[in-house]
C-alpha cells in the first residue's frame, strides 16, 4: 500500500540533496551536497576551484516540517589555491550557514519570530533548543545599537524614563522616533538620564538625520530640556500636554487631601462617607464621571468654595488645552487665566504657574501642531510587559535587542512562501 506524498521545495542555493531519512527520534534529516564549483581563497581572497576534498560533516537545524524539527546535513568542500606559497586550502562558505552557527540561517529567523513577545526560555521548551542557541539567533541577527542607514527621516524625537526595577531609581532613557508614516521606531536605551548622557546620544545622531526632526517630545526634566537646546537647537522642544496636566492637577489634588482633612472633622460620619470617591471625581475629567462619581463631586464642591473656584479654574485651563488655536491665541488666554487666579486668591496653582513661566516656550509649543509624547507612553506600556515577561533585564544591550524585535520582529522574520534561508 503505497503511502500519499507531497513535494516542499527546500529553498535553499547551491546544493543538492542527496536523500532523506528520519532519526530514532523521528526528526527529519536532510542530506545535502553542495553544487558550487568555487570559492574564494582565504588569504589572497582569488576564485579559486581546485578540488581538495570535503571537510568534516556538519548536521544544522532548519525550519520545522508538518510538526517535526528538520535538520540538513552536509559537507562542505575545500579547495587549493594555486597561486598563494604553500598553496593553502579554504573550506567553502555556503550564503545560507554561518560557520559555528548550529543553525541554517533560515532557522535563526524562525526562532526569533516564535521570540517576539515571548521569552528564551519558552521559545528554548517549545522548540526544544537550548537556551544559549536561541540566545545566539538573538545576538547574530539583531544588533545592540541603532542602525542610522536603515532611516532617512526621523521627524518627531521621543525621550522617556523607564525603571529597570519597580520602586528603584534606576532609570535608564528610552530614545524614540514617530515617522512620517507614524511608525514608532527605537533609537536607543540609554544607561541614565543625565545630562551628559542624553547628548552625547543626540550628537551621535548623524548630521543628514539631524536636519530631519523637526520635534522632539519629552516631559519637564531639566537634562532633556538642556541637552536638546544645545544639540538640536533648531529642533522645536514640546513639553507633553500630559506630563503639562499632570503638574496643574497636583496641584488641585493637594487642595483635594486639605479639604477632606478639614471636612473629615467638620462633618458627621455619615455625611463624610458621601464623599467616599472623591479621589477619582476629582481627577477625572468630568464628562468621564459616572452618575455616582458626579453625585460625590458636587456634593464636595459644595461643601468646599475654595475646592470649587478652583476646580473651574482648572476646567478653563484644560479647555484651553482643548482647543485648536494657535500658540499665540494660547498664549493670550494662558496668561488671562493666570490673571484669572490671582484674582480669584487660590493658591493651590502657585507651583504650576511658576513652572509655565519658566517653562512657557516648550509648553506653548504644544499648540504648533498639537504634537505629544503619546506614542512614547504606549511604547512604555510595551516595556512594562517586556520586563515582567523576562522577570526584569538589566543589561541594556539585551534590552534593546528584546524591545526591537517586539517592535519589528513580525514585519522582519515573518515566513513568506516559499520558504527562504
Amino acid at each position: 500500500m503505497s503511502k500519499a506524498q507531497v513535494t516542499i521545495p527546500l529553498a535553499i542555493p547551491d546544493v543538492r540533496v542527496l536523500k532523506t531519512e528520519f532519526n530514532q527520534s523521528g526528526d527529519l534529516v536532510i542530506t545535502v551536497e553542495s553544487t558550487k564549483a568555487e570559492t574564494r581563497c582565504r588569504k589572497c581572497g582569488r576564485g579559486i576551484g581546485k578540488f581538495h576534498g570535503h571537510g568534516n560533516w556538519m548536521t544544522v537545524r532548519y525550519l520545522p516540517v508538518f510538526g517535526r524539527a528538520c535538520y540538513l546535513r552536509y559537507r562542505p568542500r575545500r579547495y587549493q589555491c594555486l597561486e598563494c606559497d604553500e598553496h593553502p586550502t579554504t573550506t567553502e562558505h555556503l550564503d545560507w550557514h554561518e560557520p559555528g552557527s548550529p543553525h541554517a540561517a533560515s532557522y535563526d529567523r524562525y526562532l526569533l519570530l516564535q521570540l517576539v513577545n515571548s521569552t528564551i526560555e519558552d521559545v528554548s521548551i517549545k522548540e526544544q533548543a537550548s537556551y544559549d542557541s536561541v540566545l545566539g539567533a538573538l545576538e547574530r541577527l539583531i544588533a545592540t545599537e541603532v542602525d542610522w542607514s536603515q532611516y532617512s527621516h526621523l521627524g518627531t524625537l521621543g525621550l522617556d524614563e523607564i525603571a529597570l526595577k519597580k520602586g528603584h531609581r534606576d532609570f535608564v532613557v528610552i530614545v524614540t522616533a514617530r515617522l512620517a508614516d507614524g511608525q514608532v521606531v527605537l533609537l536607543g536605551v540609554l544607561a541614565d538620564r543625565r545630562k551628559e548622557t542624553v547628548a552625547k546620544f543626540l550628537r551621535s545622531i548623524p548630521e543628514p538625520l539631524k536636519n530631519t526632526i523637526h520635534t522632539a517630545c519629552c516631559d519637564m526634566y531639566e537634562g532633556y530640556l538642556e541637552a536638546l537646546r544645545e544639540d538640536l537647537p533648531k529642533v522645536r522642544v514640546v513639553i507633553d500636554r500630559f506630563h503639562v496636566a499632570k503638574t496643574y492637577r497636583e496641584g488641585l489634588d493637594n487642595l483635594r487631601k486639605r479639604e477632606m482633612k478639614r471636612l473629615k472633622a467638620q462633618l458627621s460620619e455619615s455625611e463624610y462617607k458621601q464623599l467616599k470617591g472623591s479621589l477619582w471625581a476629582v481627577r477625572k475629567r468630568r464628562e468621564d464621571l459616572n452618575e455616582a462619581q458626579t453625585q460625590v463631586l458636587n456634593l464636595l464642591l459644595e461643601y468646599s468654595p475654595e475646592l470649587k473656584a478652583a476646580y473651574a479654574l482648572l476646567e478653563e485651563l484644560t479647555a484651553i488645552f482643548d482647543e485648536p488655536i494657535s500658540k499665540r491665541t494660547a498664549q493670550t488666554k494662558l496668561r488671562k487665566w493666570i490673571e484669572h487666579v490671582i484674582a480669584s486668591g487660590v493658591k493651590c496653582f502657585d507651583d504650576f504657574i511658576k513652572t509655565l513661566k519658566r517653562l512657557w516656550e516648550p509648553i506653548t509649543n504644544y499648540f504648533v501642531a498639537r504634537k505629544n509624547s503619546a506614542f512614547v507612553e504606549g511604547l512604555n506600556n510595551k516595556i512594562k510587559v517586556l520586563k515582567r515577561r523576562c522577570y526584569g533585564l538589566f543589561n541594556l544591550k539585551h534590552f534593546f535587542q528584546r524591545l526591537y524585535l517586539d517592535l519589528n520582529g513580525y514585519r522582519l522574520f515573518r515566513i513568506r512562501p516559499p520558504y527562504v534561508a
